[in-house]
């Protein structure tokens, strides 16, 4: 009797600890209410759980703000992306506008009156040099003139006597043909001082320049341009292959663009170039004239040139040059300038404008032509955005970052 009421009383002992137990688990936790013990835990363990977007910021600027540091507004809209090709090229002398200045006789420099850097004008007297060769050939030219002269006064005499039959007629044609004779050698004469460069002006003068000058041949410059090369002192005996002066007109300049193998089929004449210096100094435009028909044996690509003006000599031929050709222009739905976006976070935004003020808002971006990008989304056609000055907006979205942290 007794061991069956000591196991009742161990039973109901039992029942009564998992009672409580069971009581306890069903009670909140001491300090915290049910509702936010299921929010923390929601936060706790659900990693799909959306995160606060900070695009949804909101800059707001005062409208005198806004026109104090220059930020423009612009609507977002389609527009035409110039796609390039950025290719290397390098400043050279236009060919066409240089000239190798080789004296027509031989003879000794008698004087030197330009140097390397020098500026000339067509028809500047460079040098001078004393030639033998020249004083022979003016001296046939005189001689010549001078006998033609006494052949056709001749020729003239016998001519009246002839119309009135008082000399015979194989007379008249022995003086006729000294005078034809005359004047085939004067022709001559003439012909070879003109292959060495006088005109027709200097001829005239000749015969009354003194004796002294005979010998005297002056190389000139065939046009305005600068001497970028000198191979001539004084006191030098010159040939008549001798290159005495090297003389560009610098006023324009070739670009040589290396174009390789897979740019070729997609530049052509007639395209647009920007060449790009650097160092500060402004691009230059430009049309590609020419691309060489064949590929290089040593550096395996073709040249396209192209022919820039070059005023102010800031171009100087052997400076290397980036060229962007422009290859086409490709309709795109947003196009922005280049300005507008910043990078935040390591992600491209734009500031939109709305009615409260600024939204940063991520965008993804496409393709550009240095000065303008293609927006594939984030940005609609018709809303407006910050296109200049947005490097404010930038730091104010910093400073309220800062103060969201605090």
């Amino acid at each position: 009797m007794k061991l069956k009421s000591k196991t009742i009383l161990v039973m109901t002992t039992l029942v009564g600890v998992l009672v409580a137990v069971i009581a306890a688990g069903n009670l909140p936790k001491k300090g915290i209410p049910e509702s936010q013990e299921k929010r923390l835990s929601k936060s706790d363990h659900d990693p799909n759980e959306a995160k606060e977007d900070p695009n949804h910021k909101i800059i707001k600027l005062s409208q005198s703000v806004i026109k104090e540091e220059g930020i423009t507004i612009s609507s977002a809209s389609p527009g035409k992306l110039r796609v390039t090709a950025d290719l290397p090229g390098q400043v050279v002398i236009n060919a066409d506008r240089m000239a190798h200045i080789v004296p027509r006789m031989g003879g000794i420099v008698i004087d030197v009156r330009k140097k390397a850097g020098d500026q000339v004008e067509a028809g500047e007297v460079m040098a001078v040099m004393e030639s033998r060769e020249l004083a022979d050939a003016k001296a046939k030219y005189l001689a010549a003139m001078k006998r033609l002269d006494l052949a056709t006064s001749n020729f003239k005499r016998f001519e009246m006597l002839w119309e009135k039959v008082a000399i015979p007629e194989k007379q008249y044609i022995e003086i006729k043909t000294a005078r034809d004779e005359a004047e085939i050698e004067k022709d001559s004469a003439e012909q070879r001082l003109r292959a060495l460069g006088f005109t027709e002006k200097f001829l005239r003068k000749l015969p009354s320049e003194p004796t002294d000058s005979l010998s005297r041949y002056e190389i000139t410059s065939p046009f305005q341009g600068t001497v970028i090369q000198k191979h001539i002192t004084l006191g030098e005996m010159l040939k008549d292959d001798t290159n005495a002066f090297v003389v560009a007109d610098l006023s324009t300049v070739w670009v040589n663009v290396q174009v390789y193998p897979k740019d070729l089929p997609n530049v052509r004449s007639g395209q647009k170039v920007v060449i790009s210096v650097g160092n500060g100094t402004p691009d230059f435009q430009g049309t590609v004239e020419y691309v060489e028909p064949v590929v290089g044996d040593n550096t395996r690509s073709a040249i396209a040139r192209v022919v820039l003006h070059n005023p102010d000599g800031k171009l100087r031929p052997g400076l290397f040059v980036s060229a962007k050709v422009s290859i086409e222009d490709v309709d795109v739905s947003v196009l922005v300038p280049k300005t507008a976006l910043k990078n935040v976070d390591n992600k491209s935004v734009t500031f939109v404008r709305e009615n409260e003020g600024f939204e940063p808002r991520i965008v993804k971006t496409g393709r550009t032509d240095g000065e303008h990008v293609e927006i594939v989304s984030g940005l609609q056609p018709g809303e407006r955005f910050a296109s200049g000055g947005s490097f404010l907006l930038k730091a104010e979205l910093g400073k309220s970052d800062v103060a969201d942290d605090h």
